[in-house]
């Protein structure tokens, strides 16, 4: 079994990891109430996808 030789350091340890972020999410503009909301997905506070009306929403 291979075992290291030396401690690796927390620079080393650093580089590796250094992809290992989490993206932030998409968000777009809903066409039509203007608030943001994620891409491909019905609106929460409107309820259009696109220029349907999905869901009913009492405000």
């Amino acid at each position: 079994m291979a075992v290291p030789k030396k401690k690796t350091s927390h620079a080393k340890k650093g580089k590796r990891r250094s992809h290992w972020n989490i993206a932030s999410p998409n968000v777009s503009r809903c066409s039509h109430c203007g608030e943001t909301c994620r891409p491909h997905r019905v609106c929460s506070k409107c309820g259009h996808y696109g220029d349907r009306e999905v869901l009913v929403i009492d405000n």
